[in-house]
């Protein structure tokens, strides 16, 4: 279809609703000469006469019937349609789709969903978990959650977390056996479990900066006799005892208040921006979006 007849066939269906140049003007704030022409148009586009018309009377020829027989329900499901996503964006509402790392969908979505869909009942939330960076346009998704590190420059993007610093942690039992590391090098007389990245295959490094005027970096790859892709089953054997574990500091803040584990070198590990919202862009953003941006926003403070 030639979308230059779109506007001309509306101020058509408008007319032929009113069965009045006069009445139509009016209701849509435009002069009745501009009809006119409109009419006049679409007329010599199509080749075919609309409306027949008098200084006193106006009537719909048959062409014109069928057009507007057609014209005035689907006028109606767009009117319908754009009303519709006004409405969306007066209230948060529809489908948002979460490419989120599993570690961020336990530090920051599961504790607070039930809130959040309690605020906003209209919106549903579907997370998928995939620990690499992924491309959430390609993929489908509405909005995608990371590490600020590890983020495009190109995309926008909201922090949902304090800074935070990565932590290496065992279990007391752990080094009142094996004693206290003091230093990274002193790691390689300990069980340093490792975890293993699902979409990459890569063994994540640890890497420390010297607390000195120097600030040297260091780059750790742990040894031991544990590798995991599930950072709570990671977690679970340093609980038990079985080896030394690095993780995100808020992460195991719960295991530390209560004892359970036990953190070391932490004037090594520098702080570093924590986890972002990203999306593509801010133009056009659906109230669902920014729903779920100013919860997170507004529940960041509840880290510090």
């Amino acid at each position: 279809m030639d979308p230059s007849l779109l506007p001309s066939l509306a101020w058509f269906a408008h007319i032929a609703h009113h069965r009045s140049f006069t009445k139509a003007a009016a209701e849509m704030g435009v002069s009745r000469a501009a009809l006119s022409q409109h009419l006049k148009s679409l007329e010599q586009q199509l080749n075919v006469r609309l409306l027949n018309r008098s200084t006193r009377s106006m009537s719909l020829t048959e062409e014109g019937q069928r057009l507007f027989d057609v014209l005035s329900p689907a006028i109606e499901s767009i009117d319908q349609a754009v009303s519709e996503v006004g409405e969306s964006q007066a209230e948060p509402s529809g489908v948002i789709r979460i490419n989120t790392s599993r570690v961020a969908a336990r530090l920051l979505l599961e504790p607070k969903m039930e809130e959040f869909l309690a605020r906003f009942p209209k919106i549903t939330l579907e997370l998928v978990m995939n620990d690499g960076l992924s491309n959430i346009i390609s993929s489908g998704m509405d909005v995608g959650i990371r590490l600020g590190e590890s983020l495009e420059e190109q995309m926008v993007a909201v922090p949902v977390s304090p800074p935070m610093s990565m932590a290496i942690v065992g279990s007391p039992e752990y080094f009142a056996k094996h004693g206290t590391p003091e230093t990274p090098d002193d790691l390689l007389q300990h069980n340093c479990l490792a975890f293993r990245f699902t979409s990459s295959g890569l063994i994540d490094r640890w890497s420390f900066t010297s607390p000195d005027a120097e600030k040297r970096t260091l780059i750790f790859e742990p040894k031991g006799n544990g590798v995991f892709n599930d950072d709570e089953s990671m977690l679970r054997a340093a609980l038990h005892g079985v080896g030394v574990v690095q993780h995100l500091d808020l992460c195991v803040r719960p295991y530390l208040a209560e004892g359970s584990l036990v953190r070391v070198l932490q004037s090594w590990c520098r702080p570093f921006p924590g986890f972002f919202l990203y999306v593509p862009s801010r133009a056009q953003m659906p109230a669902k979006i920014r729903a779920l941006i100013d919860f997170l926003v507004e529940q960041r403070d509840e880290f510090a």
